[in-house]
Formats: C-alpha cells, structure tokens, sequence
C-alpha cells in the first residue's frame, strides 16, 4: 500500500468517506431511544454497521461523539426553522410558522433528543454552548419579523409549550397555542 498524500488516504484500503457521518447519525438515533446514559460506544458502532474500532478512529471519546452528534442535531434543527421563517414574508405568516413549528414538527425523537441536551447542557458547559448556539440562532430567525424581545420570548414560549405538548396526558391545542403566540406578538 502506498500514502496518497493530497487526501490523506492509504491507497489500496477500503476508503469508507461516509463513515463518521453515519457513525453521528447512529449515535442520535441511539441517544433518542436509549437516553444518554444508555449510549455506548458498542451500541453506535452496531447501529451504523461499522466496527467498534472505528469509534476510536473517528472520537477521542464519547464526549467528543456525544458533542458532534448534538452540534449536528441543533444546527439541522436552526436549518430548519430559519429556513421556516425565511419563507415567511409577512408577520401573520410568521406567527403560522411558529404554531407549525410547535404543534406539527417536532418529532417524539427530536423532542427526546432536545431535552437529553439540555440535560447535558445544565451539567457542562461544552454543551451548554451548543445551546446558546442554537438559541441564538432562533432568536436571529425569529428577529426577521419581531423585535428582540418579542423573539426571545416567542423561544421561550416555543421550548415551553413544546415541553407540557410531550409531557401533558391533555396537551394545548393548536387554538391555544395560536392564541399565545397572539398575545405575545399582539397579532
């Protein structure tokens, strides 16, 4: 086998390029039905179908995996609501947009895997940035049809209706929640 030294690969070896995204994927889907606590390198390795040495190969630790998994996960959640807002050219639209992101998006997994974050996030603040990261952007998305206040509240009132739709045996409905995010944007 010979070095290729522009990519950095061994010529003649078997080059698997997807290998560490499907290894961070594996490990979100392993983190929403198993929790954090139950997350082991075994159980991602045999979840991407890869070997459990590549574990070691592509993560210094499950620290490193954990933090590249919820890095991923927040920044396609901030994709996806900013893509949210920016389609919406009116602020009546905006305030649709948000009662969809409330009560038709959020998935039990990505509910799952928002609080397992948040857990982390309470407890280390490697984590906690991914969070203020994440806020952040919501907050800019949110910025493009309300003033900062407005939309630091809207996130709020979003992360905390979101928490009592998944957690209530009798959840809002979608009028309540409209009639919230009302009232807060005096709409």
């Amino acid at each position: 086998m010979t070095n290729d030294s522009s990519s950095g690969n061994v010529i003649g070896r078997n080059v698997d390029p997807g290998r560490r995204d499907r290894i961070i994927d594996a490990a979100l889907e392993v983190i929403a039905t198993q929790g954090v606590a139950g997350t082991s390198h075994r159980k991602v390795a045999a979840v991407a179908q890869v070997p459990l040495g590549s574990m070691t190969y592509y993560f210094s630790g499950m620290k490193e995996l954990l933090h590249d998994a919820f890095t991923r996960f927040a920044d396609q959640a901030a994709d996806t609501f900013d893509a949210r807002m920016q389609a919406t050219s009116r602020r009546v639209n905006a305030v649709d947009a948000v009662v969809k992101a409330i009560v038709e998006e959020r998935s039990q997994e990505n509910t799952v895997l928002t609080y397992e974050l948040y857990t982390l996030a309470a407890r280390d603040h490697d984590y906690q940035e991914i969070t203020e990261r994440w806020m952040a952007r919501s907050s800019a998305a949110l910025e493009r049809h309300f003033d900062p206040l407005t939309a630091r509240l809207l996130d709020a009132l979003i992360e905390g209706i979101t928490i009592h739709r998944a957690l209530d045996r009798d959840p809002v409905g979608k009028g309540d929640v409209e009639e919230a995010i009302r009232r807060i944007t005096n709409s």
